[in-house]
């Protein structure tokens, strides 16, 4: 990998484009450190345009450095901009008792039971608990953007979560403008970083509803996002859609798979889920049928022949991508 120095230094400086790829962010991160914290450019080089120097590129590299291990963006910016080396600003992996490369036990001091997570958990949940908005849209941009969806909702914005709603739970709801907070600003990173919605395609569509009465559509904004980034077109309902209006969508749209997402037993409906598994759409001779996901923890432990249980992301993934591409 060629340094800072050697990128940047006979060229003239990079583009706010070409540090963004460099650094494996957004270039709207990037303007948005340069407006927000002063880490832009010295100097303008070679005219009006905004070009970046070694120098300048060096203080981007220990702000991502420094925030992917969960220190806020401020306190990042201040350190990036002292530019001081990082072993003397933080202690080193091993003196902490963490793996740099995987997850760790967060050693966070925000009062949240973390576990063994990765440790730009720690820095979502300082900012959640301060009800930090800047900072926290900036570490969903950053987690996203270097982890990718899959893997920054599994391994980093769902533990967080979890984390929120344990405490919420033992603390006598004193939290509940905490678990708001993050679910609100994790949809908004969600829908920010997802691709235009992709065109319908015959036999490709995909329908994803919450069951009536259920108001928990989190996971299943995840679940839309991520069908978006693999370029297949999804229908999304959100919150507790009647009956009457998810069959007529179901009818409307001829979907290949449908997924039904349940919280709560209580809201799960193996009658709604069969309803739906079998109707009809399309000329006599060719009729087709959707295939049904149930999803979500409601749906646990009860079997409903020819309906898929994906239990996560990543099979609700897989599951629906088989359907689509027979």
């Amino acid at each position: 990998m060629t340094s800072a120095r050697e990128d940047s230094g006979e060229s003239g400086g990079l583009t706010t484009g070409e540090v963004a790829r460099r650094l494996g962010v957004a270039p709207t991160t990037v303007r948005s450190w340069d407006r927000r914290y002063g880490l832009g450019p010295d100097a303008h080089i070679g005219g009006k345009h905004r070009r970046w120097a070694a120098a300048d590129i060096a203080r981007l590299e220990r702000m991502c450095a420094l925030t992917t291990t969960g220190v806020p963006p401020a306190e990042a910016a201040r350190l990036a901009r002292e530019g001081a080396p990082l072993d003397t600003r933080q202690p080193s992996a091993e003196a902490a008792g963490v793996s740099r490369s995987g997850p760790v036990r967060s050693r966070a001091r925000t009062g949240l039971q973390l576990g063994d997570v990765r440790q730009e958990c720690k820095g979502l949940a300082r900012a959640a608990l301060r009800l930090d908005a800047a900072a926290l849209d900036e570490l969903l941009a950053s987690v996203i953007t270097a982890h990718g969806l899959v893997t920054a909702w599994n391994e980093v914005i769902m533990p967080t979560l979890q984390a929120v709603g344990r405490k919420w739970e033992t603390s006598g709801e004193k939290y509940v403008e905490v678990e708001h907070f993050l679910s609100w600003h994790v949809a908004g990173a969600l829908r920010r970083g997802s691709p235009p919605v992709a065109a319908e395609r015959p036999g490709a569509t995909v329908v994803l509803a919450c069951v009536p009465g259920e108001s928990h559509t989190l996971p299943l904004e995840v679940l839309a996002a991520a069908l978006a980034e693999r370029g297949l077109p999804v229908r999304m309902f959100g919150a507790a859609l009647p009956v009457e209006a998810l069959v007529e969508a179901v009818r409307r749209t001829g979907p290949a798979a449908v997924g039904l997402w349940a919280q709560s037993r209580t809201t799960a409906s193996r009658p709604l889920a069969q309803h739906v598994a079998a109707m009809e759409w399309g000329v006599r001779g060719a009729r087709r049928q959707p295939v049904v996901l149930t999803l979500g923890p409601g749906w646990a432990g009860r079997t409903l022949p020819g309906l898929l249980r994906p239990t996560g992301l990543v099979e609700a993934l897989a599951a629906v991508e088989s359907v689509v591409r027979r």
